[in-house]
């Protein structure tokens, strides 16, 4: 069996997503999925950082409690149709708290590197828009134990529905077996190994220590 010697560090991901070809305009598209609970914004954050300050776009800003996995549509009228154009982007995020969209819009310039952090951000509607995909590779279990640690009782509710509902959406959409990379947090940092989808040789991956 063949086997892959991991990414050594952020600035090693962080240069072989900015050689990657443009995705969506000029900008490259670089989805960080995975469960609920599983680092996704602390990682992505991370890698925004080694990018060198690249911007962080989260699903939860267009998704709503009515519709949880109802957003792609939303992000590709307010976002990647104008960075495909190579404008700017403008959208209201969704306030949580109040239950509605905000009524001031934020904006978002073409970059290089634009960050898609969310559950179901490398779904099948996101793929063709994609440079890369990454996958928080931390099984659904222990990410949803840990999420809702952090999310403490209050949440709860909140949990007992997200629960089924991403297990229905990751067994009619999953995003795993298209990753181009899967990273595992470690101890002393982040491991970054190449993902199924770079296992077929169809995507170029950098295998250095």
């Amino acid at each position: 069996m063949r086997t892959h010697r991991p990414v050594g560090s952020l600035e090693t991901l962080a240069r072989h997503l900015r050689a990657l070809p443009p995705s969506c305009g000029p900008v490259r598209l670089v989805a960080v999925d995975g469960h609920a609970g599983s680092g996704k914004t602390t990682f992505a954050g991370r890698l925004a950082g080694a990018l060198g300050g690249a911007p962080v776009l989260h699903t939860d800003d267009f998704a709503t409690h009515e519709e949880l996995f109802g957003w792609p549509e939303r992000l590709r009228a307010h976002v990647l149709a104008p960075l495909a154009l190579g404008t700017a982007a403008r959208y209201a995020p969704y306030d949580w708290v109040e239950r509605r969209f905000a009524s001031e819009r934020r904006r978002l310039d073409p970059a290089p590197v634009v960050l898609l952090e969310g559950v179901g951000s490398g779904g099948r509607t996101m793929r063709p828009r994609l440079a890369q995909l990454l996958w928080m590779d931390l099984p659904e279990r222990d990410s949803w134990h840990r999420g809702q640690l952090r999310d403490g009782p209050e949440l709860s509710a909140f949990w007992d529905g997200w629960l089924p509902a991403e297990r229905a959406h990751f067994t009619a959409d999953p995003s795993r077996p298209y990753a181009g990379a899967l990273v595992r947090q470690r101890k002393e940092g982040y491991e970054v190994l190449p993902g199924p989808a770079a296992t077929d040789g169809n995507t170029p991956w950098p295998h250095t220590a």
